[in-house]
């Protein structure tokens, strides 16, 4: 059975780029802790607010976005989602200009919204483009273009954003005149400003594109019985409302796991943001390879059969990161290992929690993106626990979410809930 029918290739490869877009902000973002970090010279809890801020978007918009595109269609959907994230990104000039955290959040807060309905949208459009027994390895050949976008995020934020960061300790700024502090950190924030808003005018440009190339508009789509209806039959479905709860914890794991990268990097090597982004890379680039990988292993494997064991990988390697505090590169090592297996998690958990919803699938969409309030919940306790205990410790909060994805893969797997793909 094909994975992708010739029919729907042309909407399967542009709905594709937008799996590429906000890959880009989310791992560009990740980096903007340790440079806010450098710049203001805040705590680990301070800067994890602009993951409160951007994850906590995703929650706010998924539900309105699941209802607008249930109304209207998955292309208006991508139009407003654009649209948003463009107007995010073009928002960090005013900020850069008071030069105030509280103004980055919130222009961080507008653009997150932007992808969340992006996500929302895009998500169940793939599932929906072939036949239900190839839908998780659809959904996973679509994702694996996710990654290629966090690694052009990373490398922007690196070569433009981290780059431009003064070495200047914290110590070293709070000694400096008002107006030299002033200008070291205006040229910073300039720096944070400037790719964002090129990135900003980037997602004006695919906008038009998209208004004007002809898209299947994929109906109101609106399930029998009603809203309250979908609600009813999506919480008597076992398989979906520990899905949404697995895709919490996961979400939390790799938010905290690449948020704190940086920031470990730095510890166990003695080196400074840019250099340590590198090994960030190196994270992501094994993530993207490992998404093909395997994607091509679920021809053979079960999904959730691949979902525990990776799971149990992650367990094992959070557990060393922990354990080989100070030990250099062992420990940079397995904190990379930990991306490789994270990979097939977020498309396993979302294709298997929406395999037997049917109808209510935009609705049931919205339900798992709203649980990317993982990212924005969990980061800061993950932050709380770097200040006070060290960041090495920090890594068993995506511990312990790895053990309940483990427990989703475990459930799936004995109860024959899992659609074949």
């Amino acid at each position: 059975m094909k994975t992708i029918e010739k029919r729907y290739l042309l909407p399967f490869c542009l709905v594709t780029v937008l799996f590429l877009l906000w890959g880009i902000a989310n791992n560009m973002t990740d980096t903007l802790l340790s440079a806010f970090k450098r710049i203001m010279s805040m705590t680990d809890t301070q800067t994890s607010l602009i993951q409160f801020a951007f994850y906590g978007s995703y929650f706010c918009f998924a539900l309105p976005a699941a209802l607008y595109i249930r109304k209207y269609s998955y292309k208006s959907g991508v139009i407003l989602g654009l649209a948003l994230y463009a107007a995010g990104a073009i928002l960090f000039f005013p900020a850069s200009k008071v030069a105030s955290y509280g103004f980055y959040l919130a222009a961080i807060y507008i653009l997150a919204g932007g992808c969340s309905i992006l996500e929302t949208t895009a998500n169940p459009y793939i599932l929906s483009m072939g036949a239900p027994e190839t839908a998780t390895r659809r959904l996973n050949i679509a994702q694996s273009f996710n990654p290629l976008g966090s690694i052009t995020g990373i490398l922007l934020s690196q070569y433009f954003i981290l780059g431009e960061l003064s070495a200047a300790s914290a110590a070293e700024r709070a000694a400096m005149s008002p107006e030299r502090l002033e200008a070291l950190q205006a040229h910073e924030l300039g720096a944070v400003t400037g790719t964002y808003m090129t990135l900003g005018f980037v997602l004006l440009a695919i906008l038009v594109l998209m208004l004007l190339v002809k898209m299947p508009e994929g109906g109101d789509g609106a399930s029998a019985g009603g809203l309250k209806a979908a609600f009813r039959r999506l919480l008597s479905n076992k398989p979906y409302v520990w899905g949404v709860v697995a895709q919490f914890f996961y979400v939390g794991a790799q938010i905290g796991v690449w948020s704190f990268t940086i920031r470990l990097v730095m510890q166990e090597l003695g080196i400074l943001e840019a250099k340590a982004a590198t090994i960030y890379l190196a994270s992501i680039i094994c993530f993207s390879a490992a998404r093909f990988l395997f994607t091509c292993l679920m021809k053979w494997i079960r999904p959730s059969k691949l979902l525990a064991w990776a799971a149990a990988a992650d367990i094992v390697l959070c557990l060393l990161v922990f354990l080989c505090k100070g030990t250099g590169w062992p420990c940079v090592v397995a904190l990379v290992a930990v991306s490789f297996f994270m990979s097939l998690m977020f498309p396993t958990i979302y294709g298997i929690a929406l395999g037997g919803v049917g109808d209510d699938a935009k609705i049931g969409a919205s339900g798992l993106i709203m649980a990317i309030l993982g990212g924005a919940l969990l980061t800061p306790l993950q932050g709380k626990i770097s200040d006070l205990f060290g960041v090495n410790a920090s890594y068993l909060v995506p511990l312990v979410c790895f053990c309940v994805v483990l427990a989703y893969a475990w459930y799936v797997v004995h109860n024959s809930v899992e659609k074949l793909s």
